[in-house]
C-alpha cells in the first residue's frame, strides 16, 4: 500500500515549499538506505552497530513483521519496522534534518495500525528515557511501564488508548 500526502512545509536546499511525502512498504532493496539513516541519528544512537545487521532487518521483512519506508522526492528520509513475533515496534528513526514535518507519526502510524490489525493485544517499545523520541511515543499514547537493564524505558500502548489518541 503506498501512502501519498503533504509533508509540513519546512526548508530544504536552502528554499521553502510543500513536498509529496510518499510512505510504502520496505523492500529488501531499501536494506543499504535505511541502515544509513540508522547509523545517523542523534538519539537512541547504536553503540554497536553489530546488534542490527542487514540480515536482521532483511528477516524483518521477509519473516518476521513489516516495514514503511517514506520517500520525499525519491528519497527514503525516514522508517518503522513492526515486529509481529514480539508485538512491538521494532524501529523508527527519521534522518536527521528531516524531523518535525509528519513523518515521524506517519510511519508510527502505519505500524501500529498494523499490528493492531492483526491483533488487539497491547505492543511495547523501548527507547532511551528523557528524549524526543519518548515524548513523540507519550503524546502518541505509550506508556512507560519499566525500565529495562539497559537503561531504555519500556514503553506500552493499547487498542483503546490508541484510538483516543488519534482523535
Amino acid at each position: 500500500m503506498l501512502v501519498r500526502c503533504l509533508c509540513r512545509r519546512k526548508k530544504w536546499s536552502g528554499r521553502e515549499r510543500d513536498a509529496i511525502m510518499l510512505i510504502a512498504e520496505a523492500t529488501v532493496a531499501d536494506i543499504a538506505e535505511i541502515q544509513r539513516i540508522r547509523m545517523s541519528v542523534r538519539e537512541n544512537i547504536l553503540a554497536d552497530p553489530s546488534r542490527v545487521t542487514p540480515s536482521d532487518v532483511r528477516a524483518m521483512i521477509e519473516n518476521h513483521g513489516r516495514g514503511w519506508v517514506c520517500r520525499i522526492d525519491g528519497a527514503i528520509r525516514g522508517f518503522s519496522f513492526a515486529d509481529l513475533r514480539n508485538r512491538n515496534i521494532w524501529a523508527l528513526f527519521i534522518e536527521p534534518g528531516f524531523e518535525h514535518r509528519g513523518m515521524g507519526r506517519a510511519l508510527h502510524d502505519r505500524a501500529v495500525r498494523w499490528l493492531f490489525e492483526k491483533s488487539a493485544e497491547k505492543m511495547w517499545l523501548t527507547t532511551e528515557p528523557s528524549t524526543r523520541a519518548e515524548k513523540f511515543y507519550e503524546i502518541a499514547g505509550w506508556r512507560r511501564t519499566a525500565m529495562e537493564s539497559n537503561g531504555d524505558c519500556r514503553m506500552e500502548l493499547d487498542h483503546t488508548t490508541w484510538k483516543s489518541a488519534r482523535t
